[in-house]
């Protein structure tokens, strides 16, 4: 069975930092891609990072680049998201997903998580 578990969420004040994980398992973790998505209440969901797991190749949205930082670990078959510089639209609940292709923003295997919550706090 497909699983993703996200993690490292919490309450941060404003400029503070926090590093999320994606824990996955019950599939071929090379063959694709996980990508970072984020909702809030009122609001649709946005991608906000990638990472194809066979060569590292990453992809953020324009608003969080050169403040967040993606990564992976092969052999943990996890993914890392380092937020620094957090402000208030970055609140949000964060979910991991498998993307079949890199790039493409398509998630497979229906393989949402409960999500982590990431609020930041003035």
């Amino acid at each position: 069975e497909v699983q993703l578990v996200e993690s490292g969420g919490g309450l941060v004040q404003a400029g503070g930092s926090l590093r999320l994980s994606c824990a996955a398992s019950g599939f071929t973790f090379d063959d694709y891609a996980i990508a970072w998505f984020r909702q809030a209440p009122g609001k649709e969901r946005e991608r906000v990072s990638c990472i194809k797991n066979s060569d590292g190749s990453t992809y953020y949205k324009d608003s969080v680049k050169g403040r967040f930082t993606i990564s992976s670990d092969n052999a943990k078959n996890a993914v890392y998201l380092q937020m620094n510089g957090l402000d208030h639209g970055n609140t949000a609940v964060y979910y991991c997903a498998v993307e079949g292709r890199f790039g493409s923003g398509l998630v497979v295997f229906g393989s949402w998580g409960r999500g982590t919550q990431v609020t930041e706090s003035s």
